[in-house]
């Protein structure tokens, strides 16, 4: 893993911005999704019949298939709990197969859910009263999965120009054969196609991240967006983000702590002049 997917990976990991990330996508903003009530999980999900070896060559050994991110939540809509996964995955390139990729991500961690529901039931040995299909599948008629929601976080200036569904991936034009054939959508946060307004919604550093990330490669633009702000405090995860993934050449301290990024981005212009 590169240094830029371990600094976007632990940056997603804190719960302010990994909920700020759902209330985004889902709520558009509204501080639905608690970071009190975010428990991260096990991100190891089964382990799978194909894979790259470390020569990025097609192997046919298992592997065991990591998450990003995954962490278990409680929503409270209209006094009723919805128990739910969200998971998330950094991209800071583009990737081509992302469909799949998440699709296999979600379909493991459903089976997991199903098996654990099953090695319970084995466990208590409470077969009574219940009938051949649920002993055999070790899963009951009264039993229930969570839900799993995958949300793609794209830390690049690029344009995301990859596939957002299974569809496109494929090349068939017949719509009777594509009714039976089933779709599956990504959830993508791209800074490219974010507004103003749309950075506004964020409650977190994420807003100030990916805005930078937005304008990175537009001077201008990126002075503008810093001059707006004025004063941009973001804990120092944010802040390796940016300079990890823009190639911003500020100084941040190791450790946990605040930095204001509009400040450092000025002290950095300051001391280039002052060299030049």
């Amino acid at each position: 893993m590169g240094m830029a997917d371990t600094v976007t990976k632990e940056y997603m990991r804190g719960n302010k911005v990994f909920a700020d990330a759902f209330n985004y996508l889902i709520y558009d903003g509204e501080q639905v999704v608690k970071p009190a009530l975010l428990q991260e999980l096990d991100t190891t999900e089964i382990a799978i019949p194909f894979a790259l070896d470390e020569n990025e060559s097609p192997t046919e050994d298992v592997v065991q298939k990591y998450r990003d991110v995954l962490k278990s939540t409680v929503i409270m809509q209209d006094s009723r709990a919805s128990y739910i996964l969200l998971g998330v995955e950094n991209q800071t390139e583009i990737h081509y197969a992302m469909p799949v990729r998440n699709i296999i991500y979600d379909a493991l961690q459903y089976g997991k859910q199903v098996s654990e529901v099953a090695k319970r039931h084995k466990n208590q040995g409470d077969r009574k009263g219940h009938n051949k299909g649920e002993y055999l599948s070790g899963f009951y008629k009264e039993d229930r999965i969570r839900p799993v929601v995958t949300l793609v976080v794209h830390f690049g200036a690029d344009e995301w120009d990859g596939p957002l569904s299974l569809y496109d991936m494929m090349d068939l034009e017949d719509e009777k054969l594509l009714e039976y054939v089933q779709d599956y959508r990504i959830f993508l946060i791209d800074p490219y196609k974010l507004t103003k307004a749309d950075l506004k919604k964020f409650s977190s550093s994420l807003g100030d991240v990916l805005g930078y990330i937005k304008y990175s490669k537009d001077k201008k633009a990126l002075s503008k967006f810093l001059n707006d702000s004025q004063v941009m405090v973001m804990d120092n995860d944010a802040a390796r983000v940016i300079r990890d993934i823009t190639n911003t050449p500020i100084y941040v301290p190791d450790g946990k702590g605040e930095i204001d990024m509009c400040k450092a981005v000025r002290d950095m212009i300051d001391e280039s002049k002052q060299e030049g």
